[in-house]
């Protein structure tokens, strides 16, 4: 399992860099961000959340099979939004209601390099925007007003205080 950063780390606050050798290696922290979303309880989880600065996530939905983003780039989204409450495992124990598009077409490649097309709603794409947004280096309560984002911050940091770093 790979250790998952957490706010105040500089490698969240970055844009990421995209990826350009397709090879073994990748194909190997492909497999080791599944497995650690998996250990974490997670939806999704982008590259820098495990201090890699490449344009990578993975994402697993119940009923659904896990699938890598690789240099991704959202072409379409809609003009209906929708709120629903997000959380991060780079900020364990702090959940926020999110606007977001409610739908989003999203076009990246595989681990072979094969390009692909996804068209999302629900919560495939509210993951895929999540996710997104971590490779831009932006964290869901960036997306909060000044107040909300704060009270986010603070109980992120009483909660790590008390040693609660999982949910």
């Amino acid at each position: 399992m790979l250790d998952i950063y957490t706010l105040g780390d500089e490698v969240l606050t970055e844009k990421c860099q995209p990826v350009t050798k397709f090879d073994s290696a990748l194909r190997i922290l492909v497999d080791a961000m599944f497995e650690t979303m998996a250990e974490a309880d997670g939806v999704g989880l982008a590259a820098p959340q495990v201090g890699v600065n490449s344009r990578l996530f993975v994402i697993h939905i119940q009923g659904s099979e896990n699938r890598a983003y690789i240099n991704p780039q959202i072409i379409e989204t809609s003009i209906e939004t929708d709120t629903s409450e997000e959380g991060c495992l780079s900020i364990p124990g702090v959940w926020h209601d999110v606007q977001r598009p409610a739908r989003v077409t999203v076009q990246a490649q595989d681990v072979e390099g094969k390009v692909f097309t996804v068209k999302a709603e629900g919560l495939l794409a509210r993951a895929i925007q999540h996710e997104y947004d971590h490779l831009n280096g932006v964290l869901f309560i960036d997306r909060l007003n000044d107040e909300e984002r704060e009270k986010m911050v603070k109980a992120y940091e009483k909660r790590a205080k008390l040693g609660k770093r999982r949910r």
